[in-house]
């Protein structure tokens, strides 16, 4: 399953939007302890690979922290930065960039 998180351009502040998805993802790993999330973080080509790599995995690391003060455990949740790598839109226009800065939910059982 995947769920965009949205952020602005070089930030890993999440936006107000996205603040109510969230709030149900966290009810959702609430209800089902028996899951893990693995948080994707990704960014757009604006700026350098390296720059973009430690962004993607703060934004991931924000939304992990969202989660834990929502009553998550921490050792249910693993993040990933995968950088301007994985785009799903082109990086042509601010659209496309506004698509391409967000995080992806990849939900397991725990083993």
């Amino acid at each position: 399953s995947t769920t965009g998180i949205k952020f602005d351009v070089n930030s890993d502040k999440i936006k107000g939007e996205s603040y109510g998805t969230l709030k149900d993802f966290a009810g959702v790993m609430s209800e089902n302890p028996a899951v893990k999330v693995k948080i994707i973080g990704h960014t757009d080509n604006i700026g350098s690979e390296e720059d973009n790599l430690l962004l993607s995995l703060n934004r991931a690391k924000v939304v992990s922290d969202f989660l834990v003060n929502k009553g998550i455990l921490r050792e249910r949740i693993s993040c990933i930065g995968k950088g301007e790598s994985n785009p799903i839109d082109d990086n042509l226009n601010e659209n496309g960039r506004r698509n391409n800065r967000r995080t992806e939910f990849r939900l397991s059982k725990i083993k």
